[in-house]
């Protein structure tokens, strides 16, 4: 790296700290890393295939450990998958696919459903070409974007409790 990019680099650096900047799952010199409050969040069942691969990307985003040994908080989800066919072609078959995810969350203490702690909406969108797929690979390409439509959402969820935690450290 030349002297001038290492400059920018630094001062770049050194701006981020003047502004208030603090890292949101390490611990910012304050105490408040959230990492193990995120370890402590029970991710409830949700319902259908690309519900239990959204709680696979939840549980690998908040339980970076593996499985907490003490659980103090649910984070309830209800998540939904809409399909849209677009590209309509002059037969009125389609030639692409768009998905919409949306999950809306809910953070509880264990126990207490009605004492919510936090809670939220999270939404992502994918497409995918779908003109002379075979049925393997037409499965394929859905199955890889239900996973992905997963990870995005569970980063967005993940990022906002971790938020929730950050600003308030006792739960």
């Amino acid at each position: 790296m030349s002297p001038k990019h290492r400059n920018l680099v630094f001062a770049g650096l050194l701006a981020l700290s003047g502004c208030g900047f603090a890292p949101l799952y390490g611990d910012s010199g304050s105490g408040t890393a959230v990492a193990p409050q995120l370890e402590q969040v029970q991710v409830e069942n949700i319902p259908d295939r690309p519900g239990q691969i959204l709680r696979d990307s939840l549980q690998d985003d908040m339980q970076r450990q593996g499985a907490p040994v003490t659980q103090i908080y649910a984070l309830s989800v209800s998540y939904n998958i809409a399909a849209e066919g677009i590209g309509i072609q002059a037969d009125t078959s389609s030639t692409r696919v768009r998905y919409v995810a949306s999950a809306s969350w809910t953070l509880t203490p264990i126990g207490q459903p009605g004492a919510t702690l936090a809670s939220g909406q999270a939404i992502s969108e994918d497409a995918q070409n779908t003109v002379d797929n075979q049925y393997f690979a037409q499965e394929l390409a859905t199955n890889t974007i239900n996973r992905q439509l997963a990870d995005e959402l569970a980063a967005q969820i993940t990022d906002e409790v971790a938020v929730y935690f950050k600003s308030h450290p006792q739960g």
